[in-house]
């Protein structure tokens, strides 16, 4: 086995490699792709001062991660297609400049505008108090930079590219959280697989809650565009996405000041656990899937968020251990997780684009696959045991 790797950051090691690129060389050989590279680089100026940016492309799909932001992916480029979203934050924003407590515990969203970030991990969904803790939005992971950063080369059989990326979200008197992220991509490939170990350093068991925020825009979501997820049941949050639930699968036009629609799956997995969630054109020629491991993020949302588009036309495919909701009530269903001292939890998932349309029909067929002769129950109404507007 051929593996190159290089520290790109160490804080106990005292090691920071403020930028640099790699290319391809006589030793540096991938054999899927002539035209993978590799550059980091930090930002300068602004509210992104100081935001690391490593791009990695290999040779067909290039995505560029934010350390400094969770590990967060900012955006891509797979051919000719861009894989964002135009979020009113235009840039990436350093967390120095994010104040979580900002607008009643929403200030998570004055840095929002990855294509891929995570929500978590002591506490994810809106924010309120859990019995003497004041939460904010979506929890701290999103905004805490990696204190360790390795990149690997694989030279042997296809070759791959690998960033691994370390996060700690610890507090004193709080919980100890240890996000050991993995990125990984096959030269030449149009996917990338993204492995999470969640590790409790904490000398008490502790509630887990994670999702991942998989924010997407055009040219995927469009008037006409729909999304497909093989699931047993599907339910509104809210009345508002009871309103649109007839259509909950097809997107509309931007509409300024439309109001949110946010819709609750259970979804179905093959025998190994993994499922698929499909997000496809208008013209079924272009797409974007979520693979997911079913098992270990048993909980999917679809966030229809279709605005103007300077307000940030979007739509969000989710995987989470549990859904978006405030923690005590996802605690009182059962959906977070107790993760014991020195335990990991492990997720998986991929993102994979299609640009013809034969592709994108083999995506369908997975989820017609899974789905299978099961049909999905959907609920007219928010579910108590989903929603909190269940209850009412």
């Amino acid at each position: 086995m051929s593996m190159f790797s290089w520290i790109l950051t160490d804080v106990d090691a005292g090691v920071h490699r403020d930028s640099g690129e790699l290319h391809p060389s006589a030793e540096l050989v991938l054999a899927g792709a002539s035209n993978w590279s590799v550059h980091w680089k930090t930002l300068r100026g602004g509210l992104s001062d100081g935001v690391e940016v490593i791009e990695l492309n290999n040779g067909s799909l290039s995505l560029s991660v934010l350390p400094t932001r969770g590990m967060g992916i900012w955006k891509g480029r797979f051919h000719e297609l861009p894989l964002e979203w135009k979020s009113p934050v235009e840039r990436p924003v350093h967390p120095h400049y994010v104040n979580l407590q900002d607008r009643g515990g929403l200030g998570w969203l004055h840095g929002f505008n990855e294509l891929l970030c995570r929500c978590g991990i002591a506490f994810s969904g809106p924010p309120g108090v859990d019995g003497r803790e004041s939460l904010t939005m979506h929890g701290r992971i999103a905004n805490l930079p990696a204190h360790r950063l390795e990149l690997r080369i694989d030279t042997d059989g296809a070759g791959s590219l690998e960033l691994i990326g370390t996060v700690d979200e610890c507090s004193m008197f709080g919980p100890r959280w240890r996000m050991t992220s993995t990125l990984r991509m096959v030269a030449g490939s149009n996917a990338c697989e993204i492995i999470d170990e969640l590790t409790n350093l904490g000398g008490q068991s502790a509630e887990l809650s994670y999702l991942y925020h998989i924010n997407i825009g055009r040219p995927f979501l469009e008037p006409c565009a729909t999304y497909a997820l093989p699931c047993r049941e599907i339910a509104p949050r809210d009345d508002r996405a009871a309103a649109g639930i007839d259509a909950c699968y097809v997107y509309g036009a931007p509409v300024a000041g439309f109001a949110e629609q946010v819709y609750y799956h259970a979804p179905l997995g093959d025998s190994d656990g993994w499922s698929v969630a499909v997000l496809a054109n208008a013209d079924n020629n272009a797409a974007i899937a979520v693979h997911f491991h079913a098992k270990q993020l048993p909980s999917f949302t679809v966030w229809k968020n279709t605005v103007a588009e300077v307000d940030g036309y979007v739509t969000g495919l989710e995987p989470g251990v549990n859904f978006p909701n405030f923690r005590a009530f996802e605690r009182q269903h059962g959906r977070l997780p107790l993760i014991k001292p020195g335990q990991t939890y492990r997720c998986e998932l991929a993102l994979e684009v299609a640009d013809t349309s034969l592709a994108v029909r083999q995506m369908h067929e997975r989820v017609k696959r899974l789905q299978g002769s099961t049909e999905p129950a959907i609920h007219r109404r928010p579910l108590a045991r989903l929603s909190p507007a269940g209850e009412r």
